[in-house]
């Protein structure tokens, strides 16, 4: 036994399903920027969620303005550096690189697409789709779910299941914040959401090719020669 099903951060057993989750959710990425491209206005089902969400009280509205600090620069710098620091306790060294490389692109990914697509929000200076902030927090949750997944040992189906829905809660909190204090649009925030499903499982694999590549050369080298 070499311990690989342990260290790594995307199980076997779950990249066929979290590749497809990836294509599609890539997918729908593209098609509301197109559908919303260089738009400065919300799109129908934006117009009937923002209907439901208006009004919350002051409570509601603390709870969303606590729920966008983990999206500004300092809040998510702390949950980030909670998630190595949790990973390094638990030598789960591809955990911290995936956090902070996974959610790093997906924030950067999230800034090209808004200038991609021209999406704008209480003037034509706010680039709005798809959401940063709902993207990070989307990611962050995929990033923590894979690393319980790995470190319990879940099979295909429970281990999808429970990346899905850490992403699925993480992406309708922050989504709900942003909608709440008007600083996106609903499908801004589906974008953000997309974009991290996109992202995420890509960049996990791809740490696992990184970190996997020393091990093979070092067992290439020890070969004799014609073997």
């Amino acid at each position: 036994m070499t311990g690989r099903s342990v260290t790594v951060v995307l199980p076997s057993s779950l990249r066929g399903w979290l590749g497809l989750m990836a294509g599609l959710a890539a997918l729908v990425v593209v098609v509301l920027g197109v559908r919303y491209a260089d738009a400065g206005e919300p799109g129908t089902v934006d117009g009937r969620v923002r209907a439901v969400l208006e009004g919350v009280g002051p409570s509601w509205e603390h709870a969303a303005l606590a729920t966008d600090f983990l999206g500004e620069p300092v809040g998510a710098a702390a949950l980030v550096a909670v998630v190595v620091a949790g990973c390094l306790v638990l030598r789960r060294p591809r955990g911290a690189v995936l956090v902070v490389v996974g959610a790093g692109l997906t924030v950067a990914a999230t800034r090209l697409l808004k200038h991609v697509v021209g999406r704008t929000i209480h003037g034509d200076e706010n680039l709005s789709y798809p959401s940063g902030h709902t993207a990070f927090l989307t990611a962050v949750a995929l990033v923590v779910a894979l690393l319980v997944t790995g470190r319990l040992g879940l099979g295909r189906a429970a281990g999808t299941s429970l990346v899905f829905a850490a992403g699925l809660v993480a992406g309708a909190a922050m989504g709900w914040a942003q909608v709440v204090l008007s600083a996106h649009y609903p499908t801004d925030a589906v974008g953000g959401w997309c974009t991290a499903l996109a992202v995420v499982p890509v960049t996990a694999w791809l740490v696992d090719r990184v970190a996997d590549r020393p091990a093979h050369g070092a067992a290439d080298a020890g070969r004799p020669e014609g073997r």
